[in-house]
């Protein structure tokens, strides 16, 4: 009955800005750990950002820092990515993950895509001019 739900994708001009959005049911949000994670044509999945359950604590893969964030309504169970600053190498399918509860109370969450359990369809984010 776990449902992870990522809209808000499309196509944004480099510096541009978007917010995806990520609504989970079946879980309680606040106990567990969210990633959202890239692909690119041709490239490994990757990590960009995780959000721990303890504290929200966000932990940033280098290429994104400074650009992207993170924020989560517990409330909404939903959980936003700010995409800021795009470029045309952050161009991917972007999906949000979650973990599989129990869950240890923690302040670390993972970028690995290993770490979750609970996966949304991909929503396609392209940055062209």
């Amino acid at each position: 009955q776990v449902q992870v739900v990522v809209s808000g994708g499309g196509l944004v001009q480099p510096g541009g800005s978007l917010r995806l959005s990520c609504v989970v049911s079946g879980l309680t949000l606040k106990d567990n750990r969210i990633g959202w994670f890239r692909q690119a044509p041709g490239k490994e999945r990757e990590g960009a950002l995780c959000i721990s359950n303890s504290n929200s604590n966000i932990y940033f893969e280098d290429s994104v820092k400074g650009r992207f964030t993170a924020s989560r309504d517990n409330a909404a169970s939903t959980v936003y990515l700010h995409l800021n600053s795009l470029k045309p190498d952050d161009t991917a399918v972007y999906y949000c993950a979650v973990t599989r509860p129990p869950v240890p109370w923690s302040s670390w969450c993972d970028l690995r895509p290993a770490g979750y359990y609970y996966w949304s369809t991909g929503t396609q984010v392209t940055v062209s001019s």
